[in-house]
């Protein structure tokens, strides 16, 4: 491969929270440390365990060399990137500068447009596994959520249930919907016709949506992105699509997202309320990373990324299969995150959930606690880390946790 997705990258003092929480108290949701004689492999927070792109540090670094960051305007050369990025990757055609506009957040760009297509205390549409970030922010802002919960089909392929679906829509006068595509816990990857189907039923009742598309580019072998809008011209003009290269190229720390609206009235609503907090301002540097990962190398680098991911989630889903009796997981078909039942092997050793991940934390693998995504007896981990640190991870796991 032309860029190193095998060195072991020390992450400390370097202010990574996945590295630096663990054993801390940042969030309220962060792992023990391990005992001694275990070094901590931080398989909970979703971000990677990967160098950048060069692009990305030499474009911040060229930038940071003139001494003067002072107000700015966004450069062309910013929509520009976003515009080329999006037709070569999802294959979109006619995104022009007027449909983008900057988000400091994908949440917050969530809320914005809630703002604007309900009023607070509306009940709003979600999917269930959720992301831990909805549930938040909505909460926060004071939404009534609405689950309805994903189902395994006889693959064990998670899937909308779209009688479930219709039938919440019409008890709770919903009008809003969040919709994470790809999935984030579970990784689905949708079909079109399930997205069809999906905005059919909203644009059937009336129904806004929110799609949060920040994994759109972690999509693993055999598998397509479909852009929510793309699926109708109702699509188009009922959504709010939500990106941002943080998932992509790990820029969390930088802030940084975008959102796409076709839709003059609403795209115009959205941005005014997103600039009601006089806080949703670009950073320069930020900007300048953007331009830098979706240079050309950039899409080199995100090839081999998705080879080295589907990988690691080809590894770790048939070491489950073949060693951890009782666990079940659905492969994911994008995102880089794992979420796996455990109730059955739970219930067989008589274990509660809360012994068995503090047994893998006990090891130092830093996974995550799943309840708080809705999954009752589920596990979370992240597997963008050198193949060698999800290689020994597992074998921890099948010597001290599941086969001890």
């Amino acid at each position: 491969m032309k860029y190193d997705f095998t060195s072991i990258i020390d992450r400390r003092g370097h202010d990574a929270i996945a590295v630096e929480g663990i054993g801390s108290r940042f969030w309220g949701s962060e792992p023990a440390a391990p005992r001694e004689g275990f070094d901590a492999i931080p398989m909970w927070v979703a971000d990677m365990n990967f160098a950048a792109v060069p692009t990305i540090p030499e474009a911040i670094i060229g930038r940071a060399k003139h001494p003067l960051y002072g107000y700015f305007a966004p450069r062309d050369e910013y929509f520009d990137s976003i515009i080329r990025w999006q037709e070569r990757r999802n294959g979109v055609k006619g995104l022009a500068r007027e449909h983008i506009g900057y988000e400091n957040g994908v949440l917050g760009g969530v809320i914005s447009a809630l703002n604007v297509m309900c009023s607070r205390g509306d009940a709003v549409l979600l999917h269930s596994p959720t992301y831990i970030g909805f549930t938040g922010s909505l909460g926060n802002n004071g939404y009534k959520m609405v689950h309805s919960p994903l189902l395994r089909d006889e693959n064990g392929v998670w899937r909308m249930d779209f009688e479930d679906m219709e039938r919440k829509i019409v008890e709770n006068h919903i009008h809003a919907a969040v919709f994470c595509s790809p999935h984030n816990p579970t990784g689905r990857v949708w079909e079109r016709w399930e997205i069809e189907r999906f905005m059919d039923l909203c644009a059937k009742y009336e129904v806004f949506v929110v799609s949060d598309e920040i994994w759109s580019d972690i999509v693993l072998s055999g598998n397509r992105h479909i852009p929510t809008q793309s699926v109708s011209e109702d699509a188009r003009n009922c959504t709010v699509a939500l990106y941002a290269p943080s998932k992509t190229f790990n820029l969390a720390g930088l802030i940084g997202s975008y959102h796409i609206i076709y839709n003059k009235w609403l795209r115009e609503r959205v941005e005014k309320e997103s600039s009601l907090s006089h806080y949703n301002d670009m950073n320069v540097l930020s900007m300048h990373a953007l331009i830098g990962a979706y240079k050309p190398e950039g899409y080199e680098w995100v090839d081999e990324l998705l080879e080295v991911l589907s990988g690691n989630v080809d590894f770790a889903c048939d070491f489950i299969a073949k060693r951890f009796k009782g666990v079940s997981v659905s492969k994911p078909q994008g995102t880089y995150m794992l979420f796996f039942d455990c109730t059955e092997y739970c219930a067989g050793r008589g274990l509660s959930l809360d012994e068995l991940i503090r047994a893998g934390w006990d090891v130092g693998v830093a996974w995550q606690d799943g309840r708080a995504f809705f999954g009752p007896c589920h596990i979370r981990m992240n597997l963008a880390l050198p193949f060698e640190r999800v290689k020994e991870a597992f074998e921890r796991l099948d010597k001290y946790v599941f086969n001890a």
